[in-house]
């Protein structure tokens, strides 16, 4: 655990009274990530920058109902969850193994607004359900986008966590934007002078 990263300073900006809640989930997600196959052995020393504030930064962008595709260890839900107490959230992920850590840390955490749902994205039969819609590092947006769009309401924004190749998933993503009815579609860049890695996320407005 030597090898894990100091908590930045911008943790407790972005938790707030979370704070420790967040240090649990990365603590937890230190010891065990690795051995139950959820994050790889070079992450722990960019642990808190590249994965915890990563997505807690995309937090004041969520309202409502919110549903997570492929959760995964829970980045970014879990984390989401804990900074937004006021946000229900249903994490959908396919694997067994990984629905049972969700489910160790909702309880262990304590979160209340937090659903854990086995699920792979198309079967969730659940359409227009979603105030919000998220993912991270799922795969690229014309593939996303037929897994995601359907899910939100009407009027219901995606918030889909990205890297440097946004902009261009973006227009390789045309034929689908126009299918699934999105307006407004960009990329912003949260974080800038307050995270060392910024975070890059695709917004959009579904139009049902």
């Amino acid at each position: 655990m030597s090898d894990v990263e100091e908590e930045p300073t911008a943790a407790v900006s972005l938790f707030g009274d979370r704070v420790e809640l967040a240090r649990s989930f990365t603590d937890a997600l230190a010891a065990q990530g690795e051995e139950r196959g959820l994050i790889g052995p070079l992450e722990l020393p960019r642990l808190w920058t590249r994965h915890i504030l990563n997505s807690a930064i995309a937090a004041p962008l969520l309202h409502g109902t919110v549903a997570d595709i492929g959760s995964g260890a829970g980045l970014p839900g879990l984390v989401l969850a804990i900074a937004r107490p006021d946000v229900r959230f249903t994490l959908i992920e396919p694997m067994e193994r990984r629905i049972n850590w969700l489910n160790e840390q909702v309880d262990a955490l304590g979160l209340d607004n937090v659903e854990v749902l086995r699920a792979r994205a198309e079967e969730v039969g659940r359409p227009q359900s979603f105030d919000v819609v998220t993912a991270r590092a799922v795969s690229a947006l014309r593939t996303l986008l037929p897994l995601t769009a359907p899910l939100v309401r009407d009027g219901g924004d995606l918030v889909l966590l990205k890297g440097v190749n946004a902009a261009n998933e973006i227009d390789a993503a045309q034929k689908q934007i126009k299918k699934y009815k999105l307006t407004d579609v960009r990329v912003e860049v949260l974080g800038e002078g307050l995270l060392p890695e910024v975070t890059r996320v695709v917004r959009a407005t579904v139009r049902g």
